[in-house]
């Protein structure tokens, strides 16, 4: 029911990535001697110019370094809400939810910082050659994805009678279509500048770094988004034009941070996720569930195994709206979420049916306290265009939503990152700069005294999600996937079926894959269904009539659907480098040599 392609294999250097053009740049990189960092900065930059509707540089990423020999870091590239935000403000403006698209959803840019930071601590190269390839595709073009296109056309209306700026960039000879070479000059101008400025600066590497670092969020980037955002009212998801609060002090003061991951031993496997200010921690969770089951036994494609997966999921991901949150904000439990006894305690809460409840647990006997439930539905905005991951809707639709990319040397280093937010749709373009701000201050709720509760200067709790693997405390693998709340679902199975079923990077990709929508969804309007799955239609009948008849909500999608999944790693049993992209969307690429 799955094809059985081999991985790709390599000695000097492997890239994966969402977008082919990300993949080569980073190879291109890796060839003229720069590291496993060099190379994800460079095709990082390169995914905000291509895939501009899936993230950009007033986007996130969290981003997992792993260097050879030395301890794993995780980048923190979230930036916190706007120092005036308050749940008093948007009640103030009779809003229940932060809108899904428009200025008062705009958070901090935190992934061009992010960027830079792993450049200057963990990489090689000159800003020049890292920042170049995005400066070439955006100032004399690329070739339009289908999703670019159609992203474009959904939100043409919007962009002609209210987001003007929009239409000046994405519009200027209509809706480009498929294959058709796409310009950004503002954005290239605004990418030449930085490079300008920060060459001015001197001829040190760190130094020009810094400066570029000053240039976006003290110089001419902060006071053209600050402009912009002090001036302009904007039409949102709740069908009203407001104006944003970002200022260009919350800027200025902001710094992506360097942490150490959360992490996890399973199988002979140490899994490297981010904090709870974002969801990485449920991976670790549901591995600790699934550890007391034999899943090797299973038909990695039979109702069993399918069905387990699915009600662990549904366990950890009530934990997460129950005590996840930015961490310097809310008391996250952590070490006990994450603890044997505790998984043990929950395990028992998995039986032959399915479940339709969310059930978070009791903590170090702490009672949970979850967000007010909103049903299918619940709000008449729900279908606006530009909320939310767009593309990514509770029946499995991907045409895309965020990027991916992998990168493994022949170092021995690993890096995954996850960048996205800042899509074309998600609000008016910053004249000159070619760039709009991103909206992840959706996910904060309006409600007191939940950990994911909105505040001034907190970090809203992202669905971001990248992960690294070591096996024998060295670097082994990185992976991730797009996907909103489901990108710990496809990325844990796609694990779960390598670890225990054998499968190579590519098979294991390729497997027909399923998730849940059971809880709350992380973005506008945050609906939930209960017992809802979704399924590829590869998966065998069989399995999705045993799955009814356990009382999920099953509903079949095509067969080539769900997850877009790249992965990159090492073997050093055979002294070889591996990696696998995903064919769904014939946009993903994994490339080595």
């Amino acid at each position: 029911m799955f094809t059985t392609r081999p991985e790709l294999l390599g000695t000097h250097g492997m890239v994966a990535s969402t977008h082919w053009l990300a993949s080569a740049t980073g190879m291109a990189l890796l060839e003229a001697g720069g590291n496993a960092f060099d190379a994800a900065v460079a095709a990082g930059l390169v995914l905000q110019v291509v895939e501009p509707h899936l993230n950009g540089p007033g986007g996130e990423v969290p981003i997992i370094a792993a260097p050879a020999g030395g301890d794993v870091v995780v980048v923190n590239g979230q930036g916190p809400a706007p120092a005036a935000a308050s749940i008093a403000h948007y009640r103030d403006l009779g809003l229940d939810l932060v809108p899904g698209t428009g200025l008062l959803a705009a958070c901090v840019p935190g992934a061009f910082d992010a960027w830079m930071r792993l450049l200057a601590e963990f990489g090689t190269k000159p800003l020049a050659d890292v920042i170049g390839p995005a400066i070439g595709y955006a100032e004399h073009g690329f070739p339009v994805v289908p999703q670019m296109s159609g992203t474009i056309a959904s939100v043409q209306e919007l962009f002609l009678t209210e987001w003007t700026t929009s239409a000046r960039t994405w519009l200027p000879d209509g809706v480009p279509a498929p294959g058709t070479r796409f310009c950004n000059p503002d954005l290239a101008g605004t990418y030449r500048r930085i490079l300008d400025e920060a060459q001015a600066a001197g001829r040190d590497r760190d130094v020009q770094i810094k400066a570029a670092r000053n240039a976006f969020y003290q110089g001419f980037v902060a006071e053209a988004i600050a402009r912009f955002v002090g001036s302009a009212e904007v039409m949102d998801t709740s069908g009203r034009r407001h104006r944003g609060l970002l200022e260009g002090d919350d800027l200025a003061a902001y710094e992506a941070a360097l942490e150490p991951p959360v992490s996890l031993d399973y199988h002979g496997h140490t899994v490297c996720k981010t904090g709870p200010w974002g969801q990485g921690p449920v991976f670790l969770q549901q591995l600790a569930l699934l550890d007391g089951f034999d899943l090797a036994a299973m038909d990695p494609s039979g109702p069993e195994f399918v069905h387990t997966v699915l009600e662990c999921a549904k366990l950890a991901f009530a934990d997460r709206e129950a005590w996840y949150g930015d961490p310097r904000f809310a008391d996250v439990p952590l070490a006990e979420l994450l603890s044997a006894g505790y998984a043990t305690q929950r395990r028992r809460l998995v039986g032959d049916r399915a479940s339709l409840e969310l059930r978070p647990g009791a903590p170090g006997g702490r009672d949970p306290v979850l967000p007010p439930p909103r049903l299918p539905g619940t709000d008449a905005g729900n279908a606006a265009s530009g909320a939310g991951e767009p593309t990514v809707s509770r029946v499995g639709e991907t045409g895309g939503d965020t990027c991916h990319v992998d990168v493994a040397d022949a170092s021995g280093n690993l890096v995954a990152a996850t960048p996205s937010g800042g899509w074309l749709q998600s609000s008016p373009t910053i004249p000159g700069l070619g760039f709009c701000l991103g909206t992840r201050a959706q996910m904060f709720w309006l409600t007191e005294g939940l950990p994911n509760s909105l505040a001034g200067g907190k970090r809203p709790r992202t669905t971001l999600t990248p992960s690294v693997a070591l096996r024998d405390g060295e670097p082994y693998l990185a992976f991730g996937t797009p996907g909103g709340d489901t990108q710990d679902q496809w990325s844990l199975t796609f694990f779960l079926r390598h670890v225990h079923h054998g499968m190579n990077l590519q098979a294991a990709i390729d497997a027909p894959m399923f998730h849940t929508s059971h809880f709350p969804n992380s973005f506008y309007p945050r609906e939930s269904s209960p017992g809802a799955v979704v399924v590829e239609g590869r998966l065998p009948a069989k399995t999705v009539t045993a799955l009814r008849a356990r009382g999920h909500r099953v509903t079949v999608d095509g067969d080539w659907t769900l997850g877009r999944l790249c992965a990159a790693g090492r073997d050093p049993r055979r002294g070889l480098l591996k990696a696998g992209a995903n064919p769904r969307g014939m946009q993903g690429y994994a490339v080595g040599r």
